[in-house]
This record gives structure tokens, sequence and C-alpha cells, in this order.
């Protein structure tokens, strides 16, 4: 295990050319929200934003569109079919398959709630995807008892906590479960597994294992594992790899909140200032 540093995530971050377009800097996709969720679709696309990426689309049941249309600038946001409920459908699906192969990295998961529709989209999504995906929150829940369904998705990260975890691995009954378990998931899905705790891991199927140096208890509200899926779609899309796209967006989060904390406190500083903090973070690394 080696520990995730300023030095490291500087080698990884791309430096931005002038004589480049929007572009050249990945076209990202966030499927995200449902009706009473609206907050964390805008914290994946506006992390997305602010993390660099050239275009980011977000996709969203057309019942909280107007919410999201109203918050967001910078996104492209797209309506799709949805149920009575604010989820996504079985209509879904044509809109999102046509999106994601326009895309150069997909987020799909954070505040999709949950029913059988939605997990079967995003059962349809993965097998049809071909380009590196995040999946957070229900994007992961979707795969509690399908978890074969993973198997050899070497472009796919996966970001749970460790409730998550034990859910979709159905260990729930145990109250620890070791590195050793995480690493034999991933050796078994191929998939990247960034486990958030208060030491932050993330683990690949080759073996590779970072754990993450930044953050604080303050961080520990809702809204802010969103911010870090957008950052790393963000990555994903600006072409790093799945690993060192965990990597580098698990440092630069919990930087972004010990900036917070730093200003603010661990009491009141929000998600929202999280969003401001994460230009600081970058300038700090790259300049301008």
């Amino acid at each position: 295990m080696e520990y995730i540093t300023k030095s490291f995530v500087k080698s990884m971050l791309p430096l931005r050319n002038q004589y480049t377009n929007k572009n050249d800097y990945g076209r990202v996709l966030a499927v995200c929200g449902c009706t009473g969720y609206t907050g964390a679709a805008f914290f994946s696309a506006q992390a997305a934003v602010r993390t660099g990426s050239g275009i980011v689309t977000l996709a969203v049941p057309k019942s909280i569109y107007p919410i999201l249309a109203g918050k967001l600038n910078e996104p492209v946001i797209v309506p799709v079919e949805c149920d009575e409920n604010g989820k996504l459908c079985n209509k879904s699906f044509n809109q999102l398959q046509a999106l994601t192969d326009k895309a150069d990295a997909v987020l799909i998961g954070c505040g999709l709630g949950r029913s059988e529709q939605v997990d079967k989209i995003v059962h349809r999504l993965i097998s049809h995807i071909s380009c590196p995906v995040v999946l957070d929150a229900d994007g992961i829940n979707a795969f509690c008892g399908h978890i074969d369904l993973l198997n050899d998705k070497h472009n796919v990260i996966l970001t749970p906590h460790m409730g998550e975890f034990k859910r979709l691995t159905n260990q729930t009954k145990h109250e620890n479960m070791s590195i050793d378990y995480a690493k034999q998931f991933c050796e078994k899905t191929k998939c990247t597994l960034l486990l958030k705790s208060h030491r932050t891991n993330v683990l690949s199927c080759c073996n590779a294992h970072m754990q993450n140096t930044t953050g604080n208890a303050g961080m520990a509200k809702g809204g802010s594992g969103d911010i870090l899926s957008g950052i790393i779609l963000s990555l994903l899309g600006q072409g790093l790899t799945p690993f060192n796209a965990a990597c580098v967006g698990a440092w630069v989060h919990g930087k972004a909140g010990d900036l917070c904390a730093k200003r603010l406190g661990q009491y009141s500083m929000t998600p929202t200032d999280m969003l401001d903090e994460i230009s600081s973070v970058l300038f700090d690394i790259v300049g301008e």
C-alpha cells in the first residue's frame, strides 16, 4: 500500500495546451437524480465542470429538469422519460444509450433512487457502455444480488462507503471487512474500487493499493460523495486510467474539504463550499 500525495497528483494531472478546444478535455455524461434528489445531480455535474471537463452532459428524469435547468449554467441538461414517481423507467433506456455513445466517460447513480426499472436500466447500460464508467450510490445498489454482472469490467470504478460495499457483497452481518476481502473483489470483477472511509482506499485488480491522505469529518454530509464522483468522472474524460482517476479524485476531493474546514470549520462547511475549493486545489497544483 502506498499513500496518495500531492506530488503523485501533480504527476497525474494533464496540463492544458493553449492550442485546444472544449472537445480536447472530455465529453462526459452524468446519469443522476430523481424527484427529491436534485442535489445529487447538481453536485456531480458541477464538480465535473470545476475539474476541467470540456463538455458535461447531465441526463435527468424530466420531472426534475426544470429545477436543474434553473440551477446549472455550464452543463448540457437533457430531460429523459420517467415514471410517475419521477425515476428513470424503461422508456428512458434508448435516450440514455444514445447519450452514452457520445461520451468519453459516464457516471451513473448519484440520486437515482431505487426501483426495479432503474436497476434494469443500470444493468443494460453497463453491458452496453465501452468507455470508462463511475458507479456510485444507487448505481452500486442496482447490483446488489447481481454482482456477477460486474465481472470483467476493467473500465468500471465503484465508489461505495462501507455500508454500500457490504450490501453489494452480501456481507452485512460482518462488522469488519478486511482490505484483503476488497482486493479479492477487485480480482474477481476486474473493477477499480474506491472504498470511502476515514482514510479512503483505492484498489485495482492488478493488486495496486493506495490510501488517501486528505479529508476530514466535516465532509460527512449529504452531497459530498456526489462531488467526488463528479471529480472522478471529469478525470476519466480527460484521459486518466480508472485507478489513477480514482486516486487523484480522492485526494483533490479531500483537499477541497480540508480547505473548507480551515476557512469555515467542520461544523458549518457544506458540499456547496467544497465545489468552490476545487478551483483552489487545482490552481495550487498546476497553476493557471
